[in-house]
Protein backbone atom coordinates (compact mmCIF):
# COMPACT_ATOMS: atom_id res chain seq x y z
CA UNK A 1 0.00 0.00 0.00
CA UNK A 2 2.82 2.40 0.86
CA UNK A 3 4.67 1.65 -2.38
CA UNK A 4 1.51 2.01 -4.44
CA UNK A 5 0.58 5.32 -2.82
CA UNK A 6 4.13 6.66 -3.19
CA UNK A 7 4.36 5.64 -6.86
CA UNK A 8 0.98 7.16 -7.68
CA UNK A 9 1.66 10.45 -5.89
CA UNK A 10 5.20 10.84 -7.21
CA UNK A 11 4.26 10.10 -10.81
CA UNK A 12 1.44 12.63 -10.52
CA UNK A 13 4.03 15.23 -9.51
CA UNK A 14 6.18 14.22 -12.50
CA UNK A 15 3.22 14.68 -14.87
CA UNK A 16 2.14 18.04 -13.44
CA UNK A 17 5.43 19.76 -12.63
CA UNK A 18 8.61 17.95 -13.68
CA UNK A 19 7.89 16.68 -17.20
CA UNK A 20 7.57 20.22 -18.58
CA UNK A 21 11.07 21.15 -17.40
CA UNK A 22 12.76 18.74 -19.85
CA UNK A 23 12.78 18.45 -23.64
CA UNK A 24 10.23 15.87 -24.94
CA UNK A 25 12.98 13.59 -26.27
CA UNK A 26 14.17 12.99 -22.71
CA UNK A 27 11.03 10.91 -22.03
CA UNK A 28 11.24 11.94 -18.39
CA UNK A 29 7.91 10.46 -17.38
CA UNK A 30 8.74 7.11 -18.99
CA UNK A 31 12.03 6.93 -17.12
CA UNK A 32 10.40 7.66 -13.77
CA UNK A 33 7.52 5.25 -14.46
CA UNK A 34 9.85 2.40 -15.47
CA UNK A 35 12.08 2.87 -12.43
CA UNK A 36 9.14 2.90 -10.03
CA UNK A 37 7.52 -0.07 -11.78
CA UNK A 38 10.72 -2.13 -11.78
CA UNK A 39 11.21 -1.58 -8.07
CA UNK A 40 7.56 -2.32 -7.29
CA UNK A 41 7.67 -5.47 -9.44
CA UNK A 42 10.88 -6.67 -7.78
CA UNK A 43 9.29 -6.33 -4.34
CA UNK A 44 6.13 -8.10 -5.50
CA UNK A 45 8.22 -10.95 -6.94
CA UNK A 46 10.24 -11.18 -3.73
CA UNK A 47 7.04 -11.45 -1.69
CA UNK A 48 5.49 -13.96 -4.09
CA UNK A 49 8.50 -16.26 -3.76
CA UNK A 50 8.39 -16.22 0.05
CA UNK A 51 6.02 -18.17 2.30
CA UNK A 52 2.65 -16.42 2.21
CA UNK A 53 -0.48 -16.93 4.24
CA UNK A 54 -3.74 -17.31 2.30
CA UNK A 55 -4.82 -13.73 3.01
CA UNK A 56 -1.45 -12.45 1.73
CA UNK A 57 -1.77 -14.43 -1.49
CA UNK A 58 -5.23 -12.92 -1.99
CA UNK A 59 -3.92 -9.40 -1.38
CA UNK A 60 -0.94 -9.82 -3.71
CA UNK A 61 -3.13 -11.22 -6.49
CA UNK A 62 -5.54 -8.32 -5.96
CA UNK A 63 -2.64 -5.93 -6.56
CA UNK A 64 -1.46 -7.80 -9.66
CA UNK A 65 -4.88 -8.07 -11.32
CA UNK A 66 -6.89 -5.24 -9.84
CA UNK A 67 -5.35 -2.40 -7.81
CA UNK A 68 -2.25 -1.89 -9.94
CA UNK A 69 -3.65 -2.12 -13.49
CA UNK A 70 -7.00 -0.48 -12.70
CA UNK A 71 -6.86 1.83 -9.68
CA UNK A 72 -3.33 3.09 -10.23
CA UNK A 73 -2.57 2.91 -13.92
CA UNK A 74 -6.04 4.06 -14.94
CA UNK A 75 -5.96 7.06 -12.59
CA UNK A 76 -7.23 10.11 -14.51
CA UNK A 77 -4.01 12.08 -13.93
CA UNK A 78 -1.72 9.22 -15.06
CA UNK A 79 -3.61 7.06 -17.56
CA UNK A 80 -2.76 9.06 -20.66
CA UNK A 81 0.98 9.04 -19.94
CA UNK A 82 1.10 5.46 -18.66
CA UNK A 83 -0.59 4.20 -21.81
CA UNK A 84 2.55 5.30 -23.68
CA UNK A 85 4.81 3.20 -21.41
CA UNK A 86 4.95 -0.58 -21.69
CA UNK A 87 5.25 -1.46 -18.02
CA UNK A 88 3.79 -4.97 -18.05
CA UNK A 89 2.47 -6.85 -15.01
CA UNK A 90 3.77 -6.74 -11.45
CA UNK A 91 4.54 -10.47 -11.58
CA UNK A 92 5.77 -12.86 -14.28
CA UNK A 93 2.89 -14.87 -15.73
CA UNK A 94 4.23 -18.18 -14.40
CA UNK A 95 4.51 -16.88 -10.84
CA UNK A 96 1.09 -15.27 -11.01
CA UNK A 97 -0.42 -18.59 -12.18
CA UNK A 98 1.31 -20.41 -9.36
CA UNK A 99 -0.21 -18.04 -6.79
CA UNK A 100 -3.62 -18.32 -8.42
CA UNK A 101 -3.50 -22.11 -8.11
CA UNK A 102 -2.54 -21.86 -4.42
CA UNK A 103 -5.38 -19.43 -3.83
CA UNK A 104 -7.94 -21.56 -5.68
CA UNK A 105 -6.86 -24.75 -3.88
CA UNK A 106 -7.07 -23.02 -0.51
CA UNK A 107 -10.41 -21.33 -1.22
CA UNK A 108 -11.91 -24.61 -2.43
CA UNK A 109 -10.83 -26.38 0.76
CA UNK A 110 -12.09 -23.49 2.91
CA UNK A 111 -15.55 -23.49 1.31
CA UNK A 112 -15.82 -27.30 1.44
CA UNK A 113 -14.82 -27.38 5.12
CA UNK A 114 -17.35 -24.67 5.82
CA UNK A 115 -20.11 -26.65 4.11
CA UNK A 116 -19.18 -29.84 5.94
CA UNK A 117 -19.22 -28.10 9.34
CA UNK A 118 -22.53 -26.49 8.45
CA UNK A 119 -24.10 -29.86 7.66
CA UNK A 120 -22.70 -31.39 10.88
CA UNK A 121 -24.29 -28.56 12.90
CA UNK A 122 -27.58 -29.01 11.08
CA UNK A 123 -27.65 -32.74 11.79
CA UNK A 124 -26.96 -31.96 15.44
CA UNK A 125 -29.89 -29.52 15.46
CA UNK A 126 -32.24 -32.23 14.19
CA UNK A 127 -31.38 -34.24 17.30
CA UNK A 128 -32.25 -31.39 19.67
CA UNK A 129 -35.70 -30.94 21.17
CA UNK A 130 -36.27 -27.65 19.35
CA UNK A 131 -38.65 -26.47 16.68
CA UNK A 132 -36.94 -25.20 13.49
CA UNK A 133 -36.72 -21.44 12.94
CA UNK A 134 -39.32 -19.63 10.88
CA UNK A 135 -38.82 -17.07 8.12
CA UNK A 136 -41.90 -15.17 6.96
CA UNK A 137 -44.04 -17.74 8.70
CA UNK A 138 -42.36 -20.75 7.07
CA UNK A 139 -40.02 -23.29 8.65
CA UNK A 140 -36.48 -22.97 7.33
CA UNK A 141 -32.85 -23.61 8.22
CA UNK A 142 -30.64 -20.57 8.67
CA UNK A 143 -27.59 -22.81 8.37
CA UNK A 144 -28.46 -24.77 5.26
CA UNK A 145 -30.98 -22.70 3.36
CA UNK A 146 -28.99 -19.47 3.68
CA UNK A 147 -25.45 -20.08 4.93
CA UNK A 148 -24.51 -22.70 2.33
CA UNK A 149 -25.66 -20.56 -0.59
CA UNK A 150 -23.95 -17.48 0.86
CA UNK A 151 -20.69 -19.39 1.41
CA UNK A 152 -20.52 -20.43 -2.23
CA UNK A 153 -21.64 -17.03 -3.51
CA UNK A 154 -19.13 -15.17 -1.29
CA UNK A 155 -16.32 -17.43 -2.45
CA UNK A 156 -17.19 -16.70 -6.06
CA UNK A 157 -17.36 -12.94 -5.46
CA UNK A 158 -13.98 -12.88 -3.70
CA UNK A 159 -12.39 -14.75 -6.60
CA UNK A 160 -14.04 -12.53 -9.22
CA UNK A 161 -12.60 -9.49 -7.47
CA UNK A 162 -9.12 -10.78 -8.29
CA UNK A 163 -10.01 -11.37 -11.94
CA UNK A 164 -12.82 -12.72 -14.05
CA UNK A 165 -10.75 -15.77 -15.04
CA UNK A 166 -9.99 -16.67 -11.41
CA UNK A 167 -13.66 -16.22 -10.53
CA UNK A 168 -14.76 -18.54 -13.33
CA UNK A 169 -12.21 -21.18 -12.34
CA UNK A 170 -13.37 -21.19 -8.72
CA UNK A 171 -17.02 -21.30 -9.81
CA UNK A 172 -16.32 -24.41 -11.89
CA UNK A 173 -14.55 -26.06 -8.98
CA UNK A 174 -17.31 -25.28 -6.49
CA UNK A 175 -20.08 -26.42 -8.82
CA UNK A 176 -18.27 -29.77 -9.10
CA UNK A 177 -18.13 -30.05 -5.31
CA UNK A 178 -21.69 -28.93 -4.61
CA UNK A 179 -23.34 -32.21 -5.76
CA UNK A 180 -21.19 -34.13 -3.26
CA UNK A 181 -22.39 -31.86 -0.48
CA UNK A 182 -26.00 -32.21 -1.60
CA UNK A 183 -25.68 -36.01 -1.65
CA UNK A 184 -24.32 -35.95 1.91
CA UNK A 185 -27.21 -33.71 2.93
CA UNK A 186 -29.74 -35.99 1.24
CA UNK A 187 -28.28 -39.11 2.87
CA UNK A 188 -28.30 -37.50 6.32
CA UNK A 189 -31.88 -36.30 5.85
CA UNK A 190 -33.05 -39.72 4.65
CA UNK A 191 -31.43 -41.24 7.73
CA UNK A 192 -33.25 -38.77 9.98
CA UNK A 193 -36.59 -39.47 8.24
CA UNK A 194 -36.15 -43.19 8.76
CA UNK A 195 -34.90 -43.23 12.36
CA UNK A 196 -36.50 -40.19 14.01
CA UNK A 197 -40.23 -40.56 13.36
CA UNK A 198 -40.96 -40.19 17.07
CA UNK A 199 -39.09 -36.88 17.30
CA UNK A 200 -41.30 -34.21 18.84
CA UNK A 201 -40.74 -31.85 15.91
CA UNK A 202 -40.46 -34.48 13.22
CA UNK A 203 -42.95 -32.86 10.83
CA UNK A 204 -41.64 -29.25 11.18
CA UNK A 205 -38.09 -30.50 10.51
CA UNK A 206 -39.28 -32.30 7.37
CA UNK A 207 -41.02 -29.13 6.19
CA UNK A 208 -37.93 -27.01 6.89
CA UNK A 209 -35.78 -29.32 4.81
CA UNK A 210 -38.28 -29.42 1.95
CA UNK A 211 -38.14 -25.61 1.93
CA UNK A 212 -34.33 -25.81 1.89
CA UNK A 213 -34.49 -28.00 -1.21
CA UNK A 214 -36.48 -25.29 -2.97
CA UNK A 215 -33.78 -22.75 -2.13
CA UNK A 216 -31.02 -25.03 -3.38
CA UNK A 217 -32.83 -25.52 -6.69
Amino acid sequence: LHMGKTMKEDLTVVVKYIKQLYPPEFNVFSIYAELYHNYFASQAKKNAESHLEDKDIYLLLSWVHNFYPKDMRKDHALAKELDKVNLGSLLPSSLSKELEKKYLDSEEVTVNNSLRKCLDKEIQRWKEDKEPEKLNGHFHSELLGIFVIQSIYSGQKRAQYISRAVGEELSQRLWKELPAFLRSYRDAFEDFKEKSKKHRYYKPILIANINNCWNFR
